[in-house]
C-alpha cells in the first residue's frame, strides 16, 4: 500500500523527504521494523517511540509517522501527525483491510472473569457450529493454532494482523478480552463490536490509572462508543447488573442491554445454585425458559462467568440446550481455579487471582469446600499498585488457616519489601507468624520469598482433607526478577512438590 493511501483522511501537519513510498508493514515497535515498513513513533507511559526513529531507519523503515520532527539523514519520508497514538489503530486497520468487518466481534471487559468467560463462550459457540477465534490473556487461538499471549489485548498493529489472519482462516466469531490499558491507549479504536460483556469492577492497575475513577473511565470507553457508525439494532451490551457499576454502564451505552446476574430481575440469571468440591449446578433462567446447568468449574465466582457467557450466547440467538452442552464441555480454564493432578490425592488449586477482590472470591469458594485447613500461597507483583498489598494480606489472612507470603513477579522491587507490605495486612487480619510448625494448632503465616520453596513447604504440610491454593500467577509460566524472565510454572512446581513429598514418604 502506498503511503498516501494509508494516510488518506489523516490531518498531516508536515511532510518531509522523498515521495510516496510503498509500505509493506506498520509497527510502533522499532525492533519489529523490516524493510519497507512505516514506523509510528508513539509516546507511552514508560517509553517514547521518538527515541527509536534512528533505529527504525537503520532496520529499513521507508517512512516515519511522528509528532515531532528531527533531522534524519537519508531523505526518508517523515510525516508529522497531531496524535500518533490515535492514528495508529486507524493506520493498522486500513493496512490490513479493516479485517473485522463482516465478522461477529465480541469484547469482554471487567476486572475479573474475562478469561474464564471467554473460554466458556468459545465452547458454547463451537458447540453451535461457529468457527471461533480468541484473543485473550492466555493465548491467541483459532483454526487449531495457538500462540501464547504477550498482552491481554495486543497493540493495534498486532491486533489487526491477528484479526486479518483469523479472517483469512474463515473465522466467523472473534472473542477478545479488552483490558483497561488497551482502551485507554486506543488499541481497539475503530473496531465494530457486535457484543460487549461487562463482568465486574474492583481495584486493580492503579499503578497505571492512579485512581479508581480513572480506571473505570477507561473501562467505560468501550460502552460509550458502542454502536457508533453501525446499525445499533444489531449491537448489544451484556452487563452484570449485580455489580453497582453495571447500572452506570447501562446509562452510558446507546445500545440495548442484556442484563445478567444472580437476581431474578435480570434477563438471564441463575437460580437454585449448588456448589460442591467437584462441580457447580444451577438453573439457568432466561426469557426462553429455564434449563439445568452442570459445570466442572467451581463456586459462585464461576456461576457468574457461566451466566455472562450464556447471556451473550442467548443474545446471539443460540438455543439454551446448546448453551448447556457448551458449558458442560469445558472442564477447566488454564490457571483459573485449576486443579493440580497429583499422586497424593491432595486438593491443590492454581489461580491467577492477583487483586484483593479476585483473591477474596477464590478463597470464599475454597473456604466453603474445605473440610480441614485452607492453606494459601501468594504474593504481589513489583512495580504495580502498592496500595493493594496490605489488602491482599488482610484477605488471605481472613480466609486462610495458614498462609505463606512469597514472591510473585518482583520485577525491579525488593521482594522482601513487597512481602513486608503484604504482612501489614496479614497481621491486621489476626494471623500470627508461627513458622512452618502447625502442631501448635493455631492459625498463622510465614514468609518464604523463594516461590519454589514456598510451594513445596505448603504442599509438604498439607493433609488429605486440606486445600492448598497457589495464587497470583495462574497460567503464567515465568517469573520476572529484576530485568530477567526465568521459566517458572506454578502447576509444574505443585506437581513436582507432591512427587517429591511422595518419594520422601516412601523413603521414610
Amino acid at each position: 500500500m502506498r503511503l498516501d493511501t494509508l494516510l488518506k483522511g489523516h490531518r498531516i501537519l508536515e511532510q518531509h523527504g522523498r515521495g510516496n513510498p510503498e509500505i509493506k508493514g506498520v509497527t510502533c515497535d522499532s525492533r519489529a521494523v523490516k524493510k519497507g515498513y512505516l514506523f509510528v513513533a508513539v509516546r507511552g507511559s514508560k517509553q517514547d517511540g521518538h527515541r527509536y526513529v534512528v533505529d527504525a531507519v537503520q532496520r529499513g523503515a521507508h517512512a516515519l509517522a511522528v509528532e515531532t520532527v528531527e533531522r534524519i539523514s537519508g531523505g526518508i519520508t517523515i510525516v508529522r501527525l497531531p496524535d500518533t497514538r490515535v492514528a495508529l489503530s486507524e493506520l493498522a486497520a486500513r493496512f490490513y483491510g479493516y479485517p473485522a468487518r463482516g465478522m461477529n466481534l465480541i469484547g469482554i471487559t471487567g476486572t475479573n472473569g474475562k478469561t474464564t468467560t471467554s473460554y466458556l463462550l468459545e465452547s458454547i459457540l463451537k458447540e453451535a457450529g461457529r468457527r471461533v477465534g480468541v484473543i485473550g490473556s492466555v493465548s491467541y487461538r483459532f483454526a487449531g493454532k495457538s500462540v501464547r499471549a504477550l498482552l491481554t489485548t495486543p497493540e493495534s498493529t498486532d491486533l489487526m494482523r491477528i484479526i486479518s489472519e483469523m479472517r483469512d482462516a474463515g473465522v466467523t466469531d472473534i472473542i477478545a478480552e479488552v483490558s483497561s490499558h488497551a482502551l485507554d491507549q486506543g488499541r481497539t479504536r475503530g473496531l465494530n463490536w457486535s457484543r460487549v460483556i461487562f463482568t465486574n469492577f474492583s481495584r486493580d492497575h492503579l499503578e497505571y490509572h492512579t485512581t479508581m475513577e480513572e480506571y473505570f473511565r477507561a473501562k467505560s470507553l468501550l460502552f460509550r462508543s458502542l454502536g457508533e457508525g453501525q446499525n445499533r439494532d444489531r449491537v448489544k451490551a451484556v452487563i452484570n447488573m449485580d455489580d453497582p457499576k453495571g447500572r452506570v454502564l447501562e446509562e452510558i451505552t446507546k445500545v440495548s442491554v442484556v442484563s445478567y446476574g444472580l437476581r431474578d430481575n435480570c434477563l438471564v440469571s441463575a437460580r437454585d445454585i449448588e456448589c460442591s468440591a467437584g462441580r457447580s449446578r444451577f438453573r439457568l433462567a432466561s426469557p426462553s425458559g429455564e434449563v439445568p446447568v452442570t459445570s466442572a468449574l467451581l463456586g459462585q465466582i464461576n456461576v457468574y462467568n457461566i451466566v455472562a457467557a450464556a447471556a451473550a450466547a442467548f443474545s446471539l440467538d443460540i438455543g439454551l440446550e446448546i448453551i448447556v452442552r457448551g458449558v458442560k464441555r469445558l472442564t477447566h480454564v488454564p490457571g483459573r481455579l485449576q486443579p493440580v493432578k497429583n499422586r497424593r490425592g491432595l486438593s491443590l488449586f492454581v489461580d491467577y487471582a492477583h487483586s484483593p477482590d479476585a483473591l477474596e472470591k477464590v478463597l470464599q469458594t475454597l473456604r466453603g469446600l474445605t473440610k480441614a485447613k485452607l492453606i494459601t500461597v501468594f504474593g504481589c507483583g513489583g512495580d504495580r499498585d502498592r496500595g493493594k498489598r496490605p489488602d491482599m494480606g488482610r484477605v488471605a489472612g481472613g480466609y486462610s488457616d495458614y498462609a505463606i507470603i512469597t514472591s510473585d513477579n518482583p520485577r525491579g522491587e525488593d521482594p522482601a519489601e513487597i512481602a513486608n507490605q503484604v504482612e501489614v495486612g496479614m497481621k491486621e487480619s489476626g494471623l500470627k507468624r508461627i513458622g512452618l510448625d502447625l502442631s501448635c494448632g493455631e492459625k498463622g503465616y510465614e514468609i518464604i520469598l523463594d516461590r519454589r520453596k514456598a510451594i513445596h513447604a505448603a504442599i509438604n504440610m498439607a493433609g488429605k482433607e486440606d486445600i492448598v491454593l497457589i495464587a497470583g500467577k495462574g497460567h503464567e509460566n515465568y517469573q520476572i526478577i529484576g530485568n530477567r524472565r526465568r521459566h517458572f510454572d506454578d502447576l509444574e512446581e505443585a506437581a513436582l512438590a507432591t512427587n517429591t513429598a511422595t518419594r520422601s514418604a516412601e523413603s521414610a
